[in-house]
């Protein structure tokens, strides 16, 4: 298949949402029948290890991340092309991701309420257009109407020239750069802790 590169007034045309009960069904249709990936359904970070893998038969995954949705939990926000669900980004209180809480890379580094970025999803014939970066705009004014002072991440930055897609789940620092995210802890030479203090100057 041809390779569709898009422009600016490609990206100027996506709009955004947080998921909600109301669009699940286009979070599903995003994921589709794996889940994104090996049937995560976005839940790696939120659950233990155990509960993660055993989640990933029998829909379990998919169903615990349908009941964070339906009772009003926050956990992302969706990226839409023409109405076509094209990208995610997991968006929530750090507490809520059990595997950063439990991280000893990217542990805390100050007792302030942060909202954490683990992980996107970006439909194939989408990827390396600037949709993430995009993504990363809409997660900012998302946070700033919130009251949401502090976002947080966790991207790489690749030891080569090109990163494989199933690698680049977590985001590329690159586009946190340009998102406007600063770097906040190197305990990772790789995988940085970055931040976006919304109330800046």
């Amino acid at each position: 298949m041809t390779k569709i590169i898009y422009n600016s007034e490609f990206l100027s045309q996506l709009t955004f949402e947080p998921l909600s009960r109301e669009n699940w069904t286009k979070f599903v249709q995003l994921f589709g029948p794996r889940g994104a990936c090996g049937h995560c359904w976005c839940m790696y970070y939120r659950l233990s290890k155990p509960e993660y893998h055993e989640g990933k038969a029998d829909d379990g995954n998919k169903e615990a991340m349908q009941n964070l949705v339906m009772n009003n939990n926050p956990t992302g926000i969706l990226g839409f092309y023409d109405g076509i669900p094209i990208a995610w980004c997991a968006f929530a209180p750090r507490e809520h991701f059990i595997k950063l809480e439990k991280s000893r890379v990217h542990k805390r580094i100050d007792d302030q309420e942060v909202w954490s970025i683990p992980c996107f999803f970006v439909a194939k014939e989408y990827r390396r257009q600037g949709v993430t970066v995009e993504l990363l705009k809409a997660v900012i004014s998302y946070a700033k109407a919130k009251g949401i002072k502090i976002i947080e991440a966790y991207p790489t930055i690749p030891t080569k020239e090109t990163l494989p897609d199933s690698f680049a789940w977590i985001g590329l620092y690159k586009s946190f750069e340009r998102a406007g995210f600063v770097i906040a802890d190197r305990t990772s030479k790789n995988r940085p802790m970055v931040r976006y203090y919304t109330d800046k100057i």
